[in-house]
């Protein structure tokens, strides 16, 4: 053998154990946690939730780091094409691997290839609330009275496609009623809206919205998943109240760039469960109105690409695109 296949041989030699040293070694350093988003909002809260008992059983701090602009497609596009050892990972979020890929036209990544996925945090419904001046108590009241209503009814959400205008429109494709979007700049302005009785209708998380509805000054219709909430125990669901497979939850998971080794993806994820089966870890979830969802990365894996079908579906029906 010539030396330059020697070379060769001995290079893929060399690398081939030095993946799983590596693996076996890892972490040997501080991992970053990249969430999309700017801070302050429910993927900082989900995000540190687990990077906190993450940090104690791996033995590395787990470091928050909050990227955001363009929806969340920034900072999970520098994740995914960031180094695959383990040591830059991402806040899987609905917005970003959902609903992104094909709402933005240079979104940057593709959720199915470019990632790795660790395993989900869990789930968060949202809540179909309504100004008190609406003469409704029921989802079935809502629909007749939309059916009914000359106009279509407007209802508000944070932006153009976000999970909040997603399930509206889902809804409204589910069931035949018209509706009317209002598009604000955040939840803020679109809450106030609500409240004040300009817009009489929005699917809203249900933190946001749990205040004003036990103080009277928005009626919860139903929640958006297909169980009940913890929060709101006594309201009913979409899919109890006639909407069929009516099922919109925001959905939070750990993903790592495509390529990272097996070895480091079950240790995280391991690791991530082992959290999420803490008890302190799902009372913060649930005041979240978030239920924890231990599992493994193939389960995670097929959460995003049925979710992002379900929405590339959405999407492509309303024609919407984001520069």
């Amino acid at each position: 053998m010539c030396s330059s296949l020697k070379g060769l041989a001995f290079a893929v030699l060399a690398l081939s154990f030095a993946a799983p040293a590596a693996a076996q070694d890892y972490p040997n350093r501080p991992i970053t946690l990249v969430v999309p988003f700017p801070p302050g909002g429910s993927t900082t809260v989900m995000a540190r939730n687990v990077a906190d008992k993450m940090s104690a059983t791996l033995g590395q701090q787990v470091v928050v780091d909050n990227r955001g602009g363009a929806g969340g497609t920034i900072g999970t596009r520098a994740v995914a094409k960031a180094a695959p050892d383990g040591y830059t990972i991402v806040l899987g979020y609905t917005g970003t691997l959902a609903i992104a890929p094909s709402l933005y036209t240079s979104a940057g990544y593709d959720p199915r290839k470019d990632f790795a996925p660790i395993g989900m945090i869990g789930t968060a419904p949202s809540v179909m609330v309504v100004h008190p001046s609406v003469p409704v108590k029921t989802v079935a009241e809502f629909i007749a009275y939309a059916k009914a209503s000359p106009s279509p009814v407007p209802y508000g959400s944070p932006g153009v496609g976000t999970a909040n205008h997603l399930a509206a429109e889902l809804f409204a494709s589910a069931t035949g009623v018209k509706l009317q979007h209002i598009p604000y700049k955040g939840s803020g302005p679109a809450m106030s809206d609500l409240v004040g009785g300009h817009i009489p209708m929005m699917f809203v998380p249900i933190p946001n919205s749990i205040g004003n509805v036990q103080g009277g000054k928005l009626r919860a219709l139903a929640v958006s998943s297909p169980t009940r909430s913890a929060l709101l125990p006594d309201l009913p669901t979409v899919q109890e109240s006639g909407v069929k497979e009516f099922d919109v939850a925001l959905r939070y998971g750990l993903a790592a760039p495509a390529g990272t080794p097996r070895p480091i993806i079950d240790r995280l994820n391991k690791e991530l469960n082992a959290a999420l089966a803490s008890e302190d870890v799902r009372k913060r979830l649930a005041t979240e109105g978030a239920e924890a969802l231990p599992g493994t990365p193939e389960a995670y894996g097929a959460d995003i690409d049925r979710e992002e079908k379900t929405w590339r579906a959405l999407v492509g029906k309303l024609g919407l695109k984001v520069e």
